[in-house]
């Protein structure tokens, strides 16, 4: 816990002199009340002004930019901090497709501001109270945060899952489901016999969604899988290739060039990233 001006003095010139792509493991979460921040998240710049909060979740490709104006304070945290309830109930906020950039109801701007400095706070007042008291309260703080976040306007609301037959219900199976295995598993064919249902179905709720193929919704997850690891991780193509799925590294090699207009070795060596 700090703030992201401490984050910039204490690191001088790094990572971003010169930017170099890495891979999260951990929850970043900054809460900018000053300036504006710009942050590279799965190689896409992000532009985050006051009152705005940028989260980088767990697996996610992020790139800092130089320091600039913002201030705010600068939340990290470990993805097995949440008690396993907790975690259930605010899986729409963690997941790795929830937006990057999140913009409160302003009505709750000063209070997560002010708890957000709470927490910072209590995260310097180690040896002022009791170890466990001390875990205690930034673990309170931290999930009371989390819990209001939640209500940002367009996130999916929160709350115990619900299992259900609608196709709304059924396209955010697949996504569960996509998400375990889209290494292993590439066909329509294969998520439909996994949610026990016909592929046209299956199709129907994801047109429904997001006016794409299920196909297609396979394969953008497969390609911000290759990003990630040719960019962030450095993972050479003929590893990204067997990791994903491939049997042969040219075919790997087609799918990404067909869908980047770049082989993944131009890839990996040249600057990818886009503006959204």
């Amino acid at each position: 816990m700090s703030t992201v001006e401490d984050f910039f003095a204490q690191h001088d010139d790094w990572p971003w002199n010169p930017p170099r792509p890495g891979r999260a493991t951990f929850h970043y979460l900054i809460a900018v009340t000053e300036g504006e921040l710009r942050h590279d998240v799965d190689h896409v710049t992000r532009t985050v002004a006051p009152g705005q909060w940028l989260w980088v979740r767990p697996g996610h490709t992020q790139c800092w930019h130089p320091p600039g104006t913002a201030r705010g304070p600068f939340i990290l945290f470990e993805p097995d901090v949440l008690r396993p309830d907790l975690a259930h109930l605010l899986a729409p906020l963690t997941a790795h497709d929830a937006p990057a950039v999140l913009s409160p109801h302003p009505e709750d701007a000063a209070w997560l501001r002010q708890t957000a400095l709470q927490l910072l706070s209590e995260h310097r007042a180690l040896g002022r109270r009791p170890l466990d008291v001390h875990h205690a309260l930034r673990r309170s703080l931290l999930e009371s945060l989390l819990l209001r976040l939640a209500d940002t306007p367009g996130l999916a609301p929160v709350g115990p899952a619900t299992v259900g037959t609608g196709p709304a219900d059924r396209y955010g199976r697949f996504l569960d489901a996509l998400e375990l295995h889209f290494r292993e598993l590439h066909q329509a064919a294969d998520y439909a016999e996994l949610l026990g249902c016909s592929v046209r179905t299956l199709s129907r709720a994801a047109r429904d969604a997001t006016g794409k193929g299920v196909r297609e919704v396979i394969d953008e997850r497969r390609l911000l899988e290759a990003r990630r690891l040719l960019g962030g991780a450095r993972w050479d193509a003929r590893t990204v290739a067997a990791h994903l799925g491939f049997t042969d590294p040219t075919n790997f090699g087609r799918f990404f060039r067909d869908r980047t207009g770049l082989t993944p070795a131009a890839y990996a060596a040249g600057d990818t990233t886009t503006h959204p």
